[in-house]
């Protein structure tokens, strides 16, 4: 089978996001929606499993993982996901969803010539907009890793096993594919008026190669640094109360905080884990799909 042209080589080859993670074993009730999984598992889940029936397979749930992903396998042996997947295509319908609300969000903020106050109170209540109640820009916010970036052939070549090393060596090389329509719902978006941040887990160290992706898989937005957000633990940004020990909701919801107070009205914020989404500072959120990993 001929190698997919939208996964590029830029050099060797590179890796994916900053990420604390937990087993795949542990994503298996996002994978089948319960904790039953094969012949015999119990009905009940404990902090700590009692006996092995609590404990999914391993293998059994990357299985399903590559299932669900619709994995196709190059004569050269790297793995890509299958735009006819299931995966895709529940992808594509949050994207319809998002595409729709927008429509009618951009279109009431341009009537409605960008006044508001209803403040994001930081509980995730899908609150957003100026305090002074004077004029807003609308604006889109979005993580990267599997959110913009699909990062399957990068957790496919490490057998799910992330480590820093490995995504630094694979980020600096290769290019991940968009997740499947995203690139063009936003630049989409874009072109309805909304301004388009980024706001990434990954480190400041690895701005230049996540803005080469960006742009090479067809994000046709403005990518410099008071777009693109990554995490600074070294020199992190006086807005962040938190500083270098900020968690992922701290260091999101604060930065869309900072966006917010330079006169936007986040209207949409996408992520694929939950982190991404809470504490505030978006009018609504949507939640696409990761069974791969968990980031709290």
């Amino acid at each position: 089978m001929p190698r997919p042209v939208r996964f590029r080589s830029v050099l060797p080859r590179p890796a994916l996001s900053r990420r604390a993670r937990f087993g795949a074993a542990t994503v298996t009730t996002l994978v089948a929606g319960t904790a039953v999984f094969g012949i015999g598992q119990a009905t009940a889940e404990h902090s700590v499993p009692r006996t092995d029936k609590e404990i999914p397979n391993l293998t059994q749930v990357q299985d399903k993982i590559k299932a669900y992903y619709g994995d196709t396998v190059t004569a050269d042996g790297e793995h890509y996901a299958s735009p006819d997947s299931n995966y895709a295509r529940q992808v594509r319908g949050i994207e319809a969803k998002a595409r729709a609300y927008l429509s009618k969000a951009l279109a009431k903020h341009d009537k409605d010539g960008g006044k508001d106050g209803d403040q994001g109170d930081g509980k995730g209540n899908g609150k957003g907009g100026r305090k002074d109640g004077g004029k807003t820009r609308p604006a889109i916010v979005l993580d990267m890793d599997d959110t913009t970036l699909l990062t399957y052939n990068y957790e496919l070549k490490v057998g799910f096993n992330y480590t820093p090393e490995t995504q630094n060596k694979y980020l600096e090389s290769t290019d991940m594919d968009p997740v499947f329509g995203m690139n063009k719902l936003v630049n989409w978006a874009r072109g309805k008026g909304a301004e388009v941040f980024f706001i990434t887990g990954r480190k400041e160290s690895q701005r230049e190669w996540s803005v080469r992706n960006l742009k090479n898989v067809g994000y046709d937005v403005a990518l410099d640094r008071k777009h693109v957000y990554l995490k600074n633990k070294e020199n992190p940004p006086a807005y962040l109360p938190c500083g270098a020990t900020c968690t992922t909701v701290e260091y999101k919801a604060g930065t869309r905080k900072y966006i917010e107070s330079l006169g936007y009205d986040i209207v949409a914020n996408f992520g694929d884990q939950h982190s991404d989404l809470n504490g505030g500072y978006a009018k609504k959120t949507f939640k696409l799909p990761n069974p791969m990993y968990y980031l709290p």
